[in-house]
C-alpha cells in the first residue's frame, strides 16, 4: 500500500484543469537551448581531450573556439539564420565568462537561454541600413545572474553587456530537462514514478519519457518551508510534466531550486 506522500503527489489529473494550467504556462514557452558548456564524462581511449569534449557538445579545457565564417545572412528584420545563431553565440562566449561561469548541471561555461534579433533603435536617422545585431542571454549559476551580450553581425564584436541579480526569465528546455531528472531522482518524485507507472506500465527513469513546461517560482513573504525563501535570487520552478501523448502528473506542490539543486514540498 502506497505511503501517501508519495500517492499522490502526483494524481493523473484528465480533462481541461490541468490542460488549463499546461496552457497557463505556455507563455513560459522557451527557446531551445544547450548549455554553454555540457558537463563532460569519461572519454575513451585514444581520444584526445578536444575529441572527448567535442563528443560531449564542450569547448575542450581553455579553448575559446574561433567565431565560425559567416555563412547565411539573414537582412533588416529577418529572423536570425541558424549560422547567424551560431556565430554570435560562439562570439559571445568569450574566454572569462566560459571559464568563470556555470551551468545548470554545475559545469564549466554559463547556461545559454536565448538568442533573439535584437529590436532596432526607431529614433536611429538610416533604420533600415542599421547593422543586424542580436541579444544573447546566459544564465550564471555560479552567482545566479543574467547576462545579456549584444552582438553586432556586421562587425563580429561584443558592442554591449549587462548583469542583472533577481532576474529571471522562462527556463531553457535544458534547464525543464534537469529540473525534470532532479524530480525524478529525489524521494519526493516517489508519487511522479507511481502515476507514470500506472498510466504506461513502464518505469519512469529519464526526463524524455516526458513532455515538460515550466514556470519560473518567486518566493513570496511568509512563504513555506523557509527554504524556498531564496527562490526569486535562485533558479526555482514548478514543472508540469505530461506523459507523451498522455495524461498529465500533478506536480504542482513542489518546487525545484536549480541553483541549490534541491526539491522542496510546497508547505
Amino acid at each position: 500500500m502506497r505511503e501517501i506522500v508519495h500517492r499522490h503527489l502526483g494524481k493523473m489529473v484528465a480533462g481541461a484543469a490541468i490542460a488549463v494550467a499546461g496552457t497557463a504556462v505556455m507563455i513560459g514557452i522557451t527557446l531551445p537551448g544547450t548549455a554553454g558548456a555540457d558537463e563532460s564524462g569519461g572519454a575513451g581511449s585514444g581520444q584526445t581531450a578536444q575529441q572527448a569534449a567535442q563528443a560531449n557538445g564542450t569547448p575542450a579545457p581553455g579553448v575559446v573556439e574561433q567565431a565560425p565564417a559567416e555563412g547565411e545572412k539573414g537582412k533588416g528584420l529577418d529572423p536570425l539564420t541558424d549560422d547567424e545563431t551560431r556565430r554570435v553565440e560562439k562570439i559571445a562566449l568569450s574566454r572569462q565568462l566560459l571559464n568563470s561561469a556555470e551551468n545548470v548541471k554545475g559545469a564549466r561555461g554559463p547556461q545559454r537561454l536565448t538568442v533573439e534579433l535584437t529590436e532596432p533603435d526607431t529614433d536611429a536617422p538610416d533604420t533600415a541600413n542599421a547593422p543586424r545585431r542580436a541579444d544573447v542571454t546566459f544564465y550564471d549559476y555560479r552567482d545566479d545572474s543574467v547576462v545579456t551580450k549584444t552582438v553586432n553581425l556586421d562587425s563580429g564584436k561584443v558592442e554591449e553587456t549587462s548583469t542583472q541579480h533577481d532576474v529571471q526569465p522562462p527556463l531553457s528546455i535544458a534547464e525543464q530537462t534537469e529540473a525534470a531528472r532532479l524530480l525524478i531522482a529525489d524521494p519526493l518524485g516517489a508519487g511522479l514514478k507511481a502515476d507514470y507507472k500506472d498510466a504506461t506500465g513502464k518505469e519512469l527513469t529519464s526526463p524524455d519519457q516526458l513532455t515538460l513546461t515550466s514556470m519560473v517560482f518567486h518566493a513570496t513573504p511568509g512563504v513555506r518551508p523557509a527554504a524556498l525563501a531564496k527562490c526569486g535570487e535562485h533558479r526555482c520552478t514548478r514543472l508540469f510534466p505530461k506523459v507523451k501523448n498522455g495524461a498529465w502528473i500533478d506536480t504542482r506542490d513542489f518546487v525545484i531550486d536549480l541553483s541549490a539543486r534541491k526539491v522542496v514540498r510546497l508547505g
